[in-house]
């Protein structure tokens, strides 16, 4: 595996960023992992070199980088308020901004490949990802969302209105207890999305709640649905990168 940390260039600043790849020879498509609210930390740089082991370049970018460098829930002094603070700084804009940037660093890369791209989300990132397909639809061609939050608003650029420009599959992956993502924000953005030619899949998560994929949230943490989410997102990266 290589690993590096990089600063990629944005027109708001230096976005400090993690990237794995595999070390035999490439190019590998490129992985956009996006991160959850919590914020960039070791815990999805494990998730990021998991990707990464199967035959992807994986860019974890710091989404925060706007405001701070280093920030993530299990620092001194971190708590909710200020978690919070930093999440709605940001909009699906913003980081269409900052894949725009990923791409314009990445071009000329010969370890990445120059065909399609997958973006994945988690959390607060979920409508970032589906943001980011409709912006980019000749370009992303895998789009998920994992207990992705705020998926359709009353916001003029709430990411479902991106739904009918995407050419990609997009995968929304709900968990069945989730405060943040409502079984009727889901429904609602069903019924959206069959008005669309939109190759999507919606999936329930029996007996999970938000988070449930990441190891480091204890009891919240479910092994075998998060095993399944690997391999609903290897299957998709196959099909389509």
């Amino acid at each position: 595996m290589i690993e590096t940390h990089v600063d990629i260039t944005t027109k708001d600043g230096a976005m400090n960023t993690f990237i794995a790849c595999p070390e035999e020879d490439g190019p590998f498509p490129m992985v956009i992992f996006a991160m959850d609210a919590p914020g960039k930390r070791e815990e999805l740089h494990d998730m990021a070199r998991r990707i990464a082991a199967v035959g992807y370049y994986v860019v974890l970018p710091n989404l925060y980088y706007r405001k701070v460098r280093e920030f993530h829930m299990y620092m001194e002094g971190v708590t909710r308020e200020k978690m919070f603070e930093q999440m709605d700084a940001l909009s699906n804009d913003l980081f269409c901004d900052d894949v725009q940037a990923i791409f314009d660093h990445v071009d000329g890369n010969d370890r990445v490949a120059t065909g399609p791209v997958g973006i994945v989300g988690y959390c607060m990132s979920g409508p970032f990802a589906v943001a980011a397909a409709g912006r980019f639809p000749d370009r992303v061609k895998v789009a998920a969302s994992l207990h992705g939050v705020r998926l359709i608003t009353e916001a003029a650029d709430s990411p479902h209105l991106a739904a009918e420009k995407i050419t990609g599959e997009l995968y929304i992956g709900c968990a069945e207890t989730d405060s943040w993502a409502p079984p009727e924000m889901i429904e609602a953005l069903d019924a959206h999305l069959k008005t669309t030619a939109c190759n999507y899949r919606i999936e329930w998560y029996p007996g999970t709640e938000h988070g449930f994929v990441f190891p480091q949230r204890g009891d919240i943490y479910n092994k075998s649905a998060a095993e399944r989410h690997w391999e609903r997102l290897f299957a998709m990266f196959a099909r389509n990168l």
